[in-house]
C-alpha cells in the first residue's frame, strides 16, 4: 500500500511494500554478486587462454597431426599451435575464401596438400587481392613438386560468416569450412583441420602468408565490475528502503 504523507510532502510505502521492495532489491543483489562472480572465473579462464595460445605460437614447430590423432585434435588444446607438414598440391582443387585483412579485400587461398599417408590437409597458403584471385594473375606462386608447409593450426569454421552463407555450388567461401570445402571438391580422407601458412614467400609474392590475427577479446574485467557496481547500487537501495520502514515503524 501507498499512502500520502501531507504533513511532509512524501509519499510513503506500507510496511508490505516495503519489505517486497526490500527482498526484490536483495534478489538482484545477489544475482549481480553472481553475474559479476562469473565473468572474474571468466576473466581467469580467458588469461589462461591467452598464455596457452602465446606459448604455442611462439613454440618450435612441431608435426601436424596424423590421421590417427585426427579424432583428438580439439580447440582448447591445438588452436594455434605452430605445425608443419610437408607434401603436394592440388591446386585444381583450390578454394577461395573471401577476406578482409590489413592489406585489403580478396582471398584466403585455400589449397589441398596431399600428404605421404595418402591423407590431404587444406592450407590457407594466404591472401590474394580481388583482382589478382585468377590463376592468370598469381601463377607463378603454385608450387609444383613436394613443399614444405609451417603455419599455424586452426580449427574448421563451419557454415559461414556473420550474414553470410557458404554457397558451395556456386563455389563462394565466406568462411574455411573444412568439411564443406572437401566434399564440394571431392576430397576424401580430410584432417578436420587447416594450417594458415606463415610469412614464408611464395614464389612471384602471392599468396601472402602470415596474416593470421591472433587477438582475443578480453571484456571481462569491464563486465565483471559493471555487475559488482549494480550490486552495490541495489545494495544501498535496499538498505534505504528498509530504513524507511524502521523509521514507520
Amino acid at each position: 500500500m501507498i499512502s500520502d504523507d501531507k504533513a511532509t510532502g512524501r509519499v510513503r510505502l506500507s510496511s508490505r511494500a516495503r519489505l517486497m521492495m526490500t527482498g526484490a532489491l536483495l534478489f538482484l543483489v545477489a544475482v549481480f554478486l553472481a553475474l559479476g562472480t562469473w565473468q572474474v572465473q571468466r576473466l581467469f579462464w580467458k588469461l589462461d587462454l591467452i598464455a596457452r595460445v602465446e606459448a604455442r605460437v611462439g613454440a618450435p614447430s612441431v608435426s601436424a597431426p596424423a590421421q590417427s590423432d585426427w579424432g583428438a585434435v580439439n580447440r582448447e588444446k591445438d588452436e594455434y599451435r605452430r605445425v608443419r607438414a610437408t607434401g603436394t598440391f592440388s591446386h585444381d582443387q583450390t578454394a577461395l575464401v573471401q577476406a578482409v585483412t590489413e592489406l585489403g579485400a580478396g582471398f584466403w587461398v585455400l589449397t589441398p596438400m596431399r600428404l605421404e599417408d595418402g591423407s590431404s590437409v587444406l592450407i590457407n597458403r594466404g591472401f590474394v587481392p580481388a583482382d589478382r584471385r585468377d590463376v592468370a594473375g598469381r601463377g607463378e606462386g603454385e608450387i609444383d613438386g613436394t613443399a614444405a608447409v609451417t603455419g599455424l593450426l586452426r580449427i574448421t569454421e563451419p557454415g559461414g560468416a556473420f550474414l553470410r552463407s557458404n554457397e558451395p555450388a556456386s563455389d563462394r567461401w565466406f568462411s574455411r569450412d573444412v568439411a564443406a570445402i572437401a566434399a564440394a571438391k571431392g576430397l576424401h580422407n580430410v584432417a578436420p583441420y587447416f594450417i594458415d601458412a606463415d610469412a614464408t614467400p611464395n614464389p612471384g609474392g602471392l599468396p601472402i602468408g602470415g596474416l593470421t590475427i591472433v587477438r582475443f577479446r578480453n571484456g571481462h574485467l569491464v563486465y565483471a565490475l559493471t555487475w559488482f557496481a549494480l550490486a552495490t547500487m541495489s545494495a544501498a537501495g535496499a538498505y534505504l528502503v528498509y530504513r524507511q520502514r524502521i523509521k514507520a515503524d
